[in-house]
């Protein structure tokens, strides 16, 4: 059976819970991906969520970032924190494998750094932790496997990513050092399921809460599937769930889902 994998940043989990449990019903991934719990692991509603079918894994922080991973088949070893930032407080990364019946699956939630503004430790901040993803992927993927990078990266990757490329010119998310990382992280071998799937310009997964950018389609593309070469060769959709965010009380991301071909299917 094919294995659908969803990212979605829910910015705040709880203060979003009724929201964020009909929108995690309707998309029925069988991993999802969440970010921006803004809870510790205590504060996380297991239970609800564990009702919906979901064995869970989290790593939260209170008040900002945390990330989980949701997923309807056995979940093993989980890691948290990203290589190569072992002393970072913040809670930006857990990683696992899903041992699906199509055959076991690595997948990881990401949270990128914003890197705003531009000119501070913010910035530097997100270049690190960028080039320790890259690190830590390439040594992944020599382990030759179906991995699946999920999350929200922060980065427009094209100019057609977003509504308006000079409303976003001095902006950390769009600038070239960060395109720049997105960039070399395919030219590591991984690929960018919507990119594979469809590449249309101006399907956006996060829609601002100020100035109307939801009602007048002010857009961009930042929540990104990054597949290993052992994952892209069994993708075969990509679903952005534009309508979650016209939910009331909603995150400002929605979710982007991607489906896999059975491993084990000929």
């Amino acid at each position: 059976m094919p294995l659908s994998f969803a990212t979605w940043n829910v910015n705040s989990i709880n203060a979003r819970r009724p929201t964020a449990l009909e929108v995690l019903k309707e998309i029925d991934a069988d991993v999802v991906c969440l970010q921006e719990l803004k809870c510790e692991d205590g504060k996380f509603p297991r239970s609800e969520i564990e009702d919906l079918g979901y064995n869970i894994e989290t790593h939260g922080q209170k008040t900002y970032n945390g990330v989980a991973l949701l997923s309807k088949h056995r979940i093993e070893d989980v890691r948290r924190g990203l290589a190569g930032m072992e002393d970072d407080p913040q809670s930006r990364w857990i990683e696992a494998l899903i041992d699906a019946p199509g055959g076991v699956v690595r997948v990881a939630s990401l949270y990128a750094p914003n890197g705003n503004p531009i000119g501070t430790e913010k910035f530097d901040y997100k270049l690190k932790f960028m080039d320790a993803l890259l690190a830590h992927a390439k040594a992944r993927l020599a382990l030759e496997e179906p991995y699946v990078i999920a999350g929200d990266y922060n980065i427009i990757p094209r100019d057609e990513d977003c509504y308006s490329p000079i409303a976003w010119m001095e902006d950390a998310l769009f600038l070239t050092e960060s395109k720049a990382k997105y960039r070399a992280l395919a030219n590591l071998g991984f690929t960018d399921a919507f990119m594979q799937v469809d590449g249309g310009g101006h399907h956006y997964t996060f829609w601002d809460y100020q100035a109307g950018a939801w009602q007048k389609d002010h857009g961009i593309r930042i929540d990104h599937l990054m597949c290993s070469p052992q994952a892209a060769d069994r993708l075969e959709a990509v679903t952005i769930h534009k309508s979650a965010r016209g939910k009331e009380k909603p995150s400002d991301h929605v979710p982007v889902v991607g489906v896999f071909r059975d491993g084990k299917a000929k």
